[in-house]
């Protein structure tokens, strides 16, 4: 992937604002542009990640004509390019117009440099998101479709399976409900031996006992009332292909043994029938329950567990996924528009604060569930915390500074390999890997004081 580029670019025809705007503004590459057919170009040219541009553009500064037009220019080359728009001070409803077409968001001149910076880094923040969220949904292919992510935790856990997948075991998923658990064993499915074979799934807690067996194993004809011909189960229809059992923690102790002894033999008996069927198949389960709790309680069979769980994969709930809970509203967001016929939907970063906040009980799941609903309800194309039914929560701005960042993360490595080496400069000078007058700098700079 090519690097996150932090171009601005902006259009603006008053030489002395342009000039004031390229000075409060150096921390990005800036390119400037006059009117409708240069910025154009510079668009073409540079590709930048984020636009301010005036409405009021030549030929006819006092119309909006001409900035609309070329809003609506850039966001047709440029779509993921986050507009923002300068109006002047009594211009809301043309402000809205324009965030109506597509732009990210607007300013009244004359502006606070200082507001209107904040806003650009969270426009560059929004894209880059968005950019990532691309290249891992093409990176990822077609085997893990569906599972986004950039977590580290959840990251090793596409790498178990896709490690797994090729190997001849059985693999339990366990997790909390809505993280994911189907969706990562039909990439397990996709990537093993048994792809060309089928996926066939069943949820062991949503059929009654006295139906699951027959569901499972399948029955002959006559076998009880209502058995009007031989049906095959589900373990037998998944011959040559993947068994997913899901919820497994669930599943009646009258047939754990039953479903014990098919796994030491591969071979099944109808309900009613007399005649063993080897059935080759890959077994994956999955629960959000605790099996060695339920086994502690009578409720689970040991040794049945030890044939499923030959290896266990936990999957992290979506409260510790950092950063997957906004780079996945981003993709719902994008994904219920398309099929609503929304097109242009964004969350505002009210929204975005509220779902970072937000413990998210029931997973991705909820997620989704909620994204979907305020895409369909939404007044505008413009998503609020209200719209998500979240309490809007107040971000901390000071997070999104990376050099305040870097400065706490500095103090606290100083204070912590300070306090190991009990105040042995030359120790902790080597320890954090940094010369004697470094660490002597970085100790003035956040008022620590050497010890006598």
């Amino acid at each position: 992937m090519s690097e996150m580029r932090r171009t601005l670019l902006i259009v603006e025809d008053d030489p002395a604002l342009q000039k004031q705007m390229r000075w409060a503004f150096d921390a990005f590459d800036t390119v400037v542009a006059d009117d409708r057919e240069s910025a154009i170009a510079q668009l073409r040219r540079h590709e930048p990640a984020v636009v301010t541009m005036d409405l009021g553009l030549p030929p006819a500064p006092d119309s909006v004509d001409e900035g609309l037009r070329l809003l609506g220019e850039m966001l047709d080359l440029a779509p993921n390019t986050k507009v923002i728009v300068l109006t002047g001070q009594h211009d809301r409803d043309n402000a809205v117009r324009a965030v109506g077409m597509g732009a990210y968001d607007f300013f009244a001149k004359p502006f606070e440099p200082e507001l209107l910076s904040l806003t650009i880094e969270r426009a560059f923040r929004l894209h880059d998101l968005q950019a990532e969220n691309q290249r891992l949904q093409a990176a990822r292919g077609s085997a893990l479709d569906g599972l986004l992510t950039r977590d580290p935790a959840m990251l090793r856990v596409c790498r178990t399976i896709e490690k797994v997948a090729p190997a001849n075991v059985a693999v339990a998923l366990l997790g909390e409900s809505g993280t994911g658990k189907e969706v990562l064993a039909r990439g397990l499915h996709a990537l093993s031996p048994q792809s060309s074979g089928r996926f066939v799934a069943i949820n062991c807690a949503a059929i009654p006992e006295n139906l699951l067996e027959s569901e499972l194993f399948g029955y002959e004809k006559g076998a009880f009332t209502g058995a009007v011909k031989q049906t095959p189960g589900k373990i037998e229809l998944a011959h040559k292909g993947t068994l997913f059992l899901d919820e497994i923690g669930d599943l009646p102790m009258s047939l754990q043994a039953k479903l014990l002894r098919f796994l030491q033999e591969r071979v099944i008996e109808r309900i009613g029938g007399r005649e063993g069927i080897p059935v080759d198949v890959r077994v994956v389960c999955a629960t959000h329950r605790d099996l060695k709790a339920r086994i502690a309680e009578g409720l689970f069979r040991e040794d049945l567990y030890y044939r499923l769980a030959e290896i266990v994969v936990e999957i992290p709930p979506l409260r510790e996924r950092e950063g997957d809970a906004a780079l996945l509203a981003h993709a719902f967001v994008q994904r219920y528009a398309d099929q609503n016929r929304r097109g242009g939907m964004k969350l505002t970063d009210e929204a975005l604060d509220a779902i970072a906040a937000h413990r998210w009980p029931g997973n991705v799941r909820e997620l989704e569930n909620c994204l979907k609903r305020a895409v369909i309800m939404a007044e505008g194309n413009r998503i609020t915390a209200a719209d998500l039914g979240l309490e809007a929560v107040e971000a901390d701005a000071e997070f999104f500074n990376l050099r305040r960042v870097r400065d706490e993360a500095e103090r606290q490595a100083v204070l912590r390999v300070l306090a190991r080496t009990n105040g042995n400069i030359a120790r902790a000078a080597e320890m954090l890997g940094i010369s004697r007058p470094s660490l002597y700098d970085l100790m003035h700079r956040f008022g620590l004081k050497k010890e006598p």
